[in-house]
């Protein structure tokens, strides 16, 4: 089943992927032992069950699909049925014998996942691919128009446009404070207009791996799904092209395949879930692990858009990685990478310190947006007296943070916000400390 995209802000050069409904079990991908103990499990913990409502909770067909597996089920004495609205199979009601409930303990000892059947990691492989971020244009409208809010060089927009479009990996350095992270998320809103399927979950080996969670996916509703593709296979979700973000937080165990003692199954790493999307790495080199392991950890995925990850038994298995990764980091290049690695990072854009034509129309926006009267006099005290005299850099989220602090002040000693030499000078001593000056 296909769909032709229309043409709008943010383009896909191909058609969308949609997974279609399996109609037999062998489409499942899944054997039998695996399907029949995945609806014991939810029997076991949900009791009377009709077989529509088992269908529901695997998100699998009744016909031809749930129907066999609970065919199996009654031979084995599994389950049984306690009653039917109707005579058709769906409305059986279904309820778990003792034998099963036995069944489902030694199940549920090897895993306690029980939620919608996972796809075969095969399927995810290629599902992955057809929907590559490689395939999504951003035009440089769209990208102007999504850093409007933002004052930035216009060569700063020309390199960003490219790299967007490249969905493959971005390093962005520069001082504090001029707008690094807001790019990046101005980047990911631009993301996030596109759409593609993920699944629940995959199974590898027996094993469940979970790939959807509500922290990091943004899922369309399923009736909107369902409308629009009314055969497509609902252990697939639909969601906006993910962005995930992690800061100083982020550890090297985050990067493998996570595996609870308390549920017996796999949360996928990171860069997995983002898949399809942005992964930005934000405060680069302020982690828990060390910035030279964590950049040899990504050495092989930039190179090669595959990861490799390792399950509990020791077997790796490979997996995409289709990621626009975004490395933000107010330190040195030179102190984090070394050549070798940054040759992997397709572009590098510098941030810099806004111009004072910048820093005015960065000043004059936040006057404007927090009803300040703007006056250009003040403005030349302001620079006068706070940077050019101490030589102090400019930054971009300078005025901001200023005004807010005037705002603040006013308020307290009931004045109405104005840019007063009074209010100037009182707003900088509170938000600004000289670190030079508090050296020991």
């Amino acid at each position: 089943m296909q769909q032709t995209p229309q043409r709008t802000e943010v383009a896909e050069k191909a058609q969308p992927f949609v997974p279609l409904a399996p109609s037999n079990l062998a489409e499942t991908g899944l054997n039998m032992g695996f399907l029949a103990d995945l609806a014991l499990k939810i029997l076991y913990f949900e009791g009377y069950l009709t077989g529509s409502d088992i269908a529901e909770r695997l998100r699998l067909p009744f016909t031809n699909v749930v129907q066999k597996v609970l065919e199996f089920l009654k031979r084995e004495r599994f389950v049984e049925v306690k009653g039917s609205t109707s005579l058709r199979e769906s409305t059986y009601q279904y309820a778990i014998t003792s034998q099963g409930s036995e069944r489902a303990q030694e199940v549920l000892e090897r895993s306690k996942y029980v939620g919608p059947a996972p796809v075969p990691l095969e399927a995810y492989t290629k599902a992955v691919l057809a929907q590559t971020i490689q395939k999504v244009f951003v035009s440089p409208e769209t990208i102007r128009a999504e850093l409007a809010h933002l004052v930035l060089s216009d060569r700063l927009i020309s390199q960003i446009g490219p790299a967007v479009n490249s969905g493959r990996s971005i390093f962005l350095f520069g001082a504090p404070g001029n707008g690094k992270t807001a790019i990046a998320e101005a980047i990911a809103r631009m993301l996030l207009k596109g759409r593609i399927f993920i699944p629940y979950a995959l199974e590898v080996d027996g094993q469940v791996v979970q790939v959807f969670d509500l922290v990091n996916h943004r899922p369309i509703p399923q009736e909107e799904t369902a409308a629009q593709f009314p055969n497509y296979d609902a252990r697939w979700v639909w969601i906006h092209r993910p962005a995930v973000m992690v800061g100083g937080e982020l550890t090297l165990d985050r990067l493998d395949l996570i595996f609870s003692e308390t549920s017996l199954y796999y949360e996928a790493p990171l860069q997995m879930k983002a898949n399809g999307g942005m992964l930005l790495i934000d405060d680069f080199g302020r982690q828990q692990a060390r910035p030279e392991d964590l950049l040899n950890r990504w050495i092989v995925p930039l190179e090669k858009r595959v990861d490799y990850l390792t399950l509990r038994t020791g077997r790796k298995i490979e997996v995409p990685f289709d990621v626009l990764i975004v490395f933000s980091t107010n330190l040195e290049p030179a102190e984090l990478v070394d050549e070798a690695f940054l040759r992997r990072i397709r572009h590098k854009i510098e941030v810099k310190d806004p111009t004072y034509d910048q820093y005015r129309e960065i000043f004059r926006r936040e006057c404007q947006a927090k009803g300040i009267p703007y006056r250009e006099e003040a403005l030349i005290y302001l620079l006068q007296e706070y940077y050019i005299k101490p030589g102090r850099p400019l930054r971009g989220c300078h005025p901001r943070d200023l005004l807010e602090e005037l705002v603040n002040i006013a308020r307290f000693s009931g004045q109405k916000p104005a840019l007063t030499k009074e209010l100037i000078d009182l707003a900088w001593a509170s938000y600004y400390v000289d670190l030079d000056e508090h050296k020991t």
